[in-house]
């Protein structure tokens, strides 16, 4: 199979050691206008690479196009691939520019056009998933979800790349994160309340800490908290109710659930082998981000099925615009 990268930053070039270990015969072209991540890209993952999206569509003519350039160039690559008849694979897109067109563009094709969503892949989520299903009455939940914006790409300024800008922003993509899972597994949100403000001196913006009290559908309730001023990178989730108590700390193995009977707490390890890269935060795992592409890839091929889609995504997006507004339900 022919797969185009679009994209050779730290996340493109994760994109393309998950495909190589995926499948070694994958036959890969990365993208990149900027020369020395180019160079980079073919020193270490030794892959022909074009500063051309354009060149690599029409010389390769690849089967699938993964994009992992920054949000707002998104919409229009994603078209430019569709029209080249490529299944998509997309990072997080933070805005909803171009979804109907480009939804629509991709059922005309009859190609695969899928979100990135990693954290409903992780296998310690799909085991929350489970026992929330399982569990009989309402269920509070208190999440904690923050970083030190300078400290997600301590190698560059905030200025220059997209946490930078207003319509990207740090928090934003928190919640495009965050609120998938969390809607999948506790309901659908029927309200919620939202304080938010600025505590920082950091040159963006935007409000760096958001406080929502969620009410769900099925009357599930919940207290997300995110932000970008935690200086220890932390996700913190408690889950309890009458007949469930579970703890995680968003590491591979810090899910934690109570034994009402024994009044014990047992560690929950659902991995063989954890596969993380240097520099990252513990929580940062590269499992579910290969799990995902091999969900893309089986989807091209007529099987399987996508956590989030761009349906979905559109839902999530309108959400957090009005969050961002100060606006509740």
């Amino acid at each position: 199979m022919k797969i185009v990268v679009v994209g050779l930053g730290s996340m493109g070039r994760r994109r393309i050691r998950l495909l190589k270990q995926i499948s070694p015969d994958f036959d890969i072209t990365g993208v990149d206008g900027k020369t020395e991540r180019c160079q980079q890209a073919e020193e270490e993952l030794h892959i022909d690479t074009c500063e051309s999206l354009e060149e690599a569509l029409e010389n390769k003519k690849p089967q699938c196009a993964i994009i992992s350039t920054s949000p707002l160039s998104h919409a229009g690559i994603i078209e430019t691939c569709l029209a080249h008849d490529c299944h998509v694979f997309t990072e997080l897109n933070l805005v909803s520019d171009q979804y109907e067109t480009n939804m629509s563009l991709a059922k005309e094709k009859g190609k695969v056009l899928f979100l990135s969503s990693t954290f409903l892949y992780r296998d310690e989520i799909r085991f929350i998933r489970d026992k929330v299903q399982k569990t009989e009455g309402a269920l509070n939940y208190n999440y904690h979800v923050g970083q030190y914006l300078p400290d997600w790409h301590p190698w560059e300024s905030i200025q220059d790349y997209f946490v930078g800008d207003k319509r990207t922003n740090g928090c934003r993509e928190l919640f495009a994160i965050e609120l998938p899972w969390i809607i999948k597994l506790f309901g659908k949100i029927a309200s919620y309340q939202v304080i938010s403000s600025k505590n920082t001196k950091l040159p963006i913006q935007y409000n760096d800490n958001y406080l929502l009290l969620i009410t769900h559908a099925n009357g599930n309730k919940g207290v997300l908290g995110v932000d970008v001023v935690s200086r220890k990178a932390v996700r913190n989730l408690e889950v309890y109710g009458e007949e469930l108590y579970l703890t995680w700390d968003g590491t591979p193995f810090g899910l934690k659930e109570y034994d009402i009977e024994k009044k014990e707490e047992n560690n929950i390890n659902l991995y063989e082998n954890v596969d993380q890269q240097d520099g990252y935060a513990s929580f940062v795992i590269e499992n579910a981000y290969k799990a995902e592409l091999q969900t893309f890839l089986e989807l091209t091929s007529g099987k399987g099925k996508a956590e989030h889609t761009f349906e979905e995504d559109l839902e999530v997006l309108a959400m957090i615009d009005q969050i961002e507004a100060g606006e509740g339900k």
